[in-house]
């Protein structure tokens, strides 16, 4: 278990979840959501792991091994980064910010990592064997945990707190040391922030629909099928692995899968769970990821399907009736890539 911020009013996550170890909700999951809408709302994610870089070529060395351009990286800013298999699969999702003269890596806990050890070993452990002769040193940092602040005043209370600072998608994340972890979750409340669990924090990632490793990939997973090309992945800079892969689907090919949004039968009697398959007409199509229940979407999911099931489609998630949500995470088979018309022109079409 993680040394988490918890209190007799926080339910933690059960033992059998991705964020077991930390408080799932504090006895108003849908409450907890509502002040993030409204304000501020602060969730204990240390059970994330950090990683930090040190040394004059961690920045160069990065950028040659994973998808992002980070030669350029400017002191205190931060970007998402991809750990890519030879055949542009996923295996880490991170965060990657720099500060005076650190490189600070936050990235998916434990129980998320990729589970083909050796062959993949988790993140620290890759880069590690990664460094030959590079000026640079990775360390493990077991004793820096993870707090993010959601809502649209997150900036605002999230600089009460020294800390390192990232963007989230949904509000601010600061890295601080995890024997000060309790101390800067109630300085954020004090300034403003409600405590909330992941719960919240999971139902405003699903109804936005950004892709968490792990849980919303699975080992065929490629960049494209969840839309990291542009956010974690930088389409102009130099050879890394699984470039080739990343560069032929984006320029003359298709994802096989699309990432959607499903809204969930809310009358059926069960919940469909990560990894159950997604049905058209009694064919499986794709599967499930997260599972979230939101405060005013009701039961929500998100899927990997096959990139040809129209948006209309009757589907089913894990036997519950499912509808993608089309305004949310439309079909992306519009028109042609430069490098696929190219192609055609050559073959006379």
């Amino acid at each position: 278990m993680v040394d988490s911020v918890h209190s007799t009013s926080g339910i933690l996550n059960p033992e059998d979840t991705p964020d077991a170890g930390v408080t799932w909700h504090y006895g108003d999951p849908f409450a907890e959501q509502r002040a993030a809408e409204r304000g501020a709302a602060v969730v204990d994610r240390s059970n994330r792991r950090v990683i930090t870089l040190t040394g004059p070529e961690r920045l160069s060395w990065l950028h040659s091994i994973t998808s992002q351009h980070l030669t350029h990286l400017a002191d205190g800013a931060s970007v998402q980064n991809l750990n890519l298999d030879g055949s542009g699969r996923v295996l880490d999702h991170f965060w990657v910010t720099d500060v005076d003269g650190t490189t600070y890596l936050d990235t998916e806990p434990e129980t998320l990592a990729p589970k083909e050890a050796p062959l993949s070993p988790d993140l620290a452990t890759y880069l590690q064997r990664m460094v030959f002769r590079s000026q640079v040193e990775v360390a493990a940092r077991p004793d820096l945990a993870v707090l993010t602040v959601i809502g649209p005043e997150a900036d605002a209370v999230a600089r009460t707190v020294d800390a390192v600072r990232r963007p989230d998608p949904d509000g601010v994340t600061l890295i601080v040391p995890r024997d000060g972890l309790a101390e800067a979750f109630a300085a954020l409340v004090a300034a403003g922030a409600r405590p909330a669990g992941t719960w919240a924090y999971e139902a405003r990632r699903a109804a936005a629909a950004h892709a968490r490793a792990g849980l919303d990939t699975d080992d065929r997973t490629i960049p494209h099928e969840v839309d990291w090309i542009g956010t974690a992945v930088h389409l102009d800079k130099g050879c890394y692995r699984g470039q080739e892969t990343v560069a032929r689907v984006h320029n003359i090919g298709r994802p096989p899968r699309r990432f959607v949004l499903l809204h969930l039968d809310g009358s059926a009697g069960e919940r469909p769970s990560t990894g159950d398959p997604v049905t058209l007409d009694g064919r499986t199509v794709g599967r499930v990821g997260t599972v979230v229940e939101h405060a005013d979407y009701g039961p929500i999911a998100l899927a990997l399907i096959k990139r040809n099931v129209p948006d209309d489609a009757r589907l089913e998630a894990g036997g519950a009736a499912a509808a993608i949500d089309a305004d949310v995470t439309p079909s992306t088979d519009r028109g042609d890539q430069a490098g696929r018309a190219a192609v055609d022109r050559l073959r006379g079409r």
